[in-house]
């Protein structure tokens, strides 16, 4: 049962995203009106220390309205290595630079509506070197323990479903 896009017209367009109405054919021969959202892809990244601590920004998100604990994230630059874009959102985020990073995942969180590809990474070593430049970004940031992860996520403490995925993949990678 595959729909297929046969058109799209762009509708808006800025630097950060694209609306575009797609003509869609359904697998009986029908058509629909379909919005489609083509954003540029994201790239997270954190870093877990040796005490199993995972270092988390605890930000509010003014469109939902919620707070929660998020990884560093931000949309990736034409052109630019996504594991490198990861690293260097980390470092504007928190103030931390990171070891060699490893992929974690990709997720598409709404692939029902956008084109978004979200790349989480994580390192086991990272370098303090100041306070963050992009501190507007969130409140604070702490080392929070691993262990703890699917409790703050049982209780929505982790609102952002790539977040909450990432961190329970680090949960079983590091903890079983």
């Amino acid at each position: 049962m595959q729909w297929t896009n046969l058109n799209e017209q762009n509708v808006y367009e800025n630097r950060w995203f694209r609306v575009n109405l797609a003509d869609v054919e359904l697998p009986d021969g029908s058509h629909l009106d379909h919005f489609v959202i083509r954003l540029r892809p994201v790239a997270a990244a954190t870093v877990v220390n040796e005490a199993d601590e995972v270092l988390l920004l605890w930000r509010h998100r003014f469109i939902t309205d919620s707070w929660g604990w998020e990884l560093a994230a931000g949309v990736v630059d034409d052109g630019e290595d996504i594991a490198a874009a990861a690293a260097r959102e980390m470092e504007e985020e928190t103030g931390w630079r990171p070891g060699p990073l490893r992929p974690l995942l990709t997720v598409e969180p709404a692939n029902g509506l956008t084109d978004a590809r979200h790349h989480l990474f994580w390192a086991e070593e990272a370098q303090y070197k100041g306070p963050p430049k992009d501190a507007f970004e969130s409140s604070r940031r702490e080392w929070i323990p691993l262990k703890l992860v699917p409790d703050m996520i049982a209780r929505g403490e982790v609102p952002a479903a790539n977040m909450a995925a990432a961190l329970l993949m680090l949960h079983h990678l590091r903890l079983g």
